[in-house]
């Protein structure tokens, strides 16, 4: 066994169908907050104002203007909002571009995020931030950004359409995955992130909400202490390019694992383990074949003579310790087969 270093993050977990509607109210009461910042998008405003209407009162401002990937624009705007208002605490009901506009405002507040996911994206226990501007994402840590509770609801998430309920699947996968074998890996970690990919799997095959919900929760608890590797790195890049997050991940997965797989056999047994399955990367393809997920970036609009520009911004802050070595143009390969959806390892 290699050394490890595990730390633990803070969170207050509440999980439990109908959750949202019966504990929410108490959980903000709990933390002693009077003066809420909600964050919500408009787009399932009605929900929302069912699921504060306990609160009585103690929301004194509402943004709704959500984007994908937080631009800086976002994040200067909900700041100013918060400021406003007085806000003593971020309530944030919806997916992950919703919850990263409350961790812009936790960065610099410092006040408390209580959050409410709608969506598998992980980002609710995660101290991970990130805001773009002009093409670019940039990410950091901050325990201030780490949500102070999570209210799960599998009732919240069963209404996701199922392209959506896929992608996001998906995208919480990649948090089991690549914890797997990203830098702070550890024999804690490690149990969590397999548990984690199995119930995703299972919940993706059997279109089951609550096996879904914990398969995320556990896979992203997975991924907050041992940081990101390859496949996130990537993907962000990505991201800044304005690439559409969950369905960015979902197509880019198979095509890290088939890359990586021959340098962490260990990784990949537990990937097959989960699955169910013999060969994991053919497995995780099946998978995602089987649930309609396109194949290759251009599919999602990436232009062919942008490979080489994301291959060179991800090449440099790849961990130095990825189970195959990405340069000599072997990362440029990989981004061109995930590109174009061609399939080899």
């Amino acid at each position: 066994m290699h050394d490890f270093t595990y730390d633990a993050l803070p969170a207050r977990i509440v999980f439990g169908p109908g959750a949202a509607r019966t504990r929410l109210a108490d959980e903000v009461a709990r933390l002693e907050a009077t003066r809420v910042l909600l964050i919500a998008s408009d787009r399932d405003a009605e929900r929302v104002r069912q699921l504060v209407a306990p609160l009585h009162g103690r929301v004194a401002a509402t943004f709704t203007d959500v984007v994908e990937h937080v631009p800086v624009a976002t994040a200067a705007a909900v700041r100013a909002m918060a400021v406003d208002a007085m806000a003593d605490a971020v309530l944030c009901i919806g997916g992950g571009s919703t919850i990263g506009a409350a961790k812009a405002v936790a960065l610099t507040a410092r006040i408390p995020i209580v959050a409410v996911p709608t969506t598998y994206s992980g980002s609710e226990v995660t101290a991970i931030w990130g805001t773009s501007e002009d093409g670019r994402k940039t990410t950091g840590v901050d325990l201030a950004v780490l949500p102070r509770t999570v209210v799960y609801d599998p009732e919240l998430t069963a209404s996701l359409p199922q392209d959506m309920a896929v992608a996001s699947g998906l995208n919480a996968m990649a948090h089991g995955v690549e914890a797997l074998w990203a830098p702070g890996h550890n024999p804690v970690s490690t149990v969590v992130a397999e548990e984690g990919i199995a119930a995703l799997a299972s919940g993706l095959r059997k279109d089951d909400p609550s096996e879904l919900l914990r398969g995320a929760w556990l896979t992203a608890t997975a991924f907050a202490v041992t940081g990101s590797g390859l496949h996130h790195k990537l993907c962000h890049v990505l991201g800044g390019m304005g690439m559409p997050h969950a369905r960015t991940h979902a197509v880019v997965l198979p095509h890290v694992l088939a890359f990586n797989a021959p340098g962490a056999p260990e990784a990949a047994a537990r990937v097959a383990r989960a699955l169910n399955v013999d060969d994991p990367v053919a497995g995780l393809r099946a998978l995602a074949d089987d649930l309609g997920v396109p194949r290759g970036l251009r599919e999602l609009g990436l232009p062919e003579d942008r490979i080489d520009e994301v291959a060179a911004l991800t090449e440099p802050v790849v961990p130095q310790d990825n189970p195959v070595p990405v340069g000599g143009g072997a990362l440029a390969r990989l981004v061109r087969r995930a590109w174009s959806g061609e399939r080899n390892g």
